[in-house]
């Protein structure tokens, strides 16, 4: 396939020189082993990706329990506590107890609230719903900085690629607002045969993709891609803002189960 994986040296005395026969065996060998060299080269990179995979899951495990312990928890409990009181102070005092089940109320939303974006973290309700576009309009919206989505014939698609377009996505975008000092972005999805591709760009500072390679992030979401059959492609150069290019074997599905 053009692709150097090795080099096979053969030494013949010069009694018993090379001949058509032994140079078929040997290139026949030679086959062979690249043959066994590719696939020990694939086999570790499966590896290594599906490593890169767990400790991304078991990272993602642990924010999850931080955001649970730290936010609505800890208001559960508070509201226990302040169940308990206003039990003991009903008959004594009706008028503070009346001021605490208020407090009580406003957390409870506040404990409810907290949940719903850790669900939406998980998988997002209107993705489910109302698919690709609206769901990463809506999440634009709420962006550091201001992002433009535009979409052209796309509709909606198997659950596992709309997750791997939403989420490599929004990765992208916290990107832009972590590195990229860009004023602006924007969001492209397109239907172009039976391709999915969406695009990610910034007007930031743009960086050298050879010098840095990938971090995690950028490595996560080619992980993600290359798991429904996608890849990922990253333009970008000091001076010139950056563009992530997704593109996904996918056909627009008018029902979904």
């Amino acid at each position: 396939r053009g692709e150097l994986l090795g080099g096979l040296s053969v030494r013949m005395p010069p009694s018993d020189p090379m001949n058509p026969t032994r140079a078929k065996l040997v290139a026949d060998l030679a086959g062979q082993a690249g043959f066994v060299l590719r696939n020990v080269r694939l086999i570790e990179e499966l590896r290594a990706s599906r490593q890169r995979i767990v400790t991304a899951q078991d990272e993602e495990r642990r924010k999850l329990e931080r955001n649970i312990h730290d936010g609505a928890q800890q208001q559960l409990v508070a509201l226990s506590v302040k169940l308990r009181l206003a039990d003991a102070m009903a008959e004594r005092d009706a008028g503070k107890t009346r001021e605490l089940l208020g407090q009580m109320q406003t957390e409870a939303q506040e404990a409810l609230e907290d949940l719903r974006d850790l669900a939406r973290g998980i998988y997002p309700p209107l993705l489910a719903d109302k698919g690709l576009v609206a769901a990463l309009r809506s999440q634009a919206g709420k962006a550091a900085v201001p992002v433009t989505v535009r979409a052209d014939g796309v509709g909606r698609y198997a659950q596992e690629i709309e997750a791997a377009v939403y989420f490599c996505s929004l990765e992208a975008l916290n990107n832009v607002a972590k590195y990229a000092g860009a004023s602006a972005a924007e969001v492209r999805l397109a239907q172009e045969d039976v391709q999915l591709s969406f695009s990610v760009h910034d007007d930031g500072t743009g960086f050298d993709p050879s010098a840095t390679g990938y971090g995690t992030g950028l490595q996560g979401m080619a992980d993600r891609l290359d798991a429904v059959g996608g890849t990922l492609q990253v333009d970008s150069a000091p001076g010139r803002g950056t563009t992530v290019r997704g593109r996904i074997p996918a056909r627009v599905q008018e029902l979904r189960s």
